[in-house]
């Protein structure tokens, strides 16, 4: 059986943020050879294209962590109906110097809540375009634009009953898609 590292990416810096807990929740419906590990991008400098020669430490971590996956997972949450200044900070650096991109051919999810009606559905939009620039194929669908509400999740920080078969299904098809273009 093969194993599956999962690189996590979080759009939120927030201690209490809500896509980290729908992050580490919709991990555990996963199957056991599915692994999944978030990613630190809160530390990295603001990008600059003349410390491309030379990056940073925090920068060089998060390069290999990303190689060393066989998907990413991005969980965003919506700004000014865009995704995070942190997050296009991290995608920045990582696809960095050009033809350097430590994000080229990997499989990639995006979820993502928000208390609003729509979810993250324009933060998720804009993100596509982006991953679809740096050559990432992208699960189209099923979309799941979440809204943040009481049941989403139960006392534990698990998936609540209401939403668990629609995040399930979800990660199914992650699961398959990552399996269908991992390297």
């Amino acid at each position: 059986m093969n194993q599956y590292q999962i690189a996590v990416i979080v759009g939120s810096l927030r201690k209490d943020s809500f896509n980290r807990k729908l992050a580490h929740a919709v991990a555990k419906l996963a199957p056991p050879e599915f692994s999944f590990k978030e990613l630190q991008i809160g530390d990295l400098p603001l990008y600059k294209q003349d410390d491309d020669a030379n990056q940073a430490q925090s920068v060089k971590r998060l390069k290999e962590e990303i190689a060393a996956a066989q998907g990413v997972l991005f969980v965003t949450p919506e700004y000014n109906r865009s995704i995070s200044g942190v997050l296009k900070n991290a995608i920045d650096h990582a696809s960095r110097p050009y033809g350097q991109s430590a994000w080229a051919s990997k499989p990639a999810g995006i979820l993502g809540a928000s208390p609003g009606t729509t979810g993250t559905a324009m933060a998720q939009h804009h993100l596509r375009n982006i991953l679809a620039a740096l050559n990432m194929p992208t699960l189209a669908q099923p979309e799941a634009f979440i809204q943040v509400k009481d049941g989403l999740f139960d006392e534990a920080g698990d998936i609540g009953t209401a939403s668990k078969n629609f995040l399930q299904n979800w990660m199914d098809h992650y699961v398959a898609w990552v399996k269908k273009h991992a390297a």
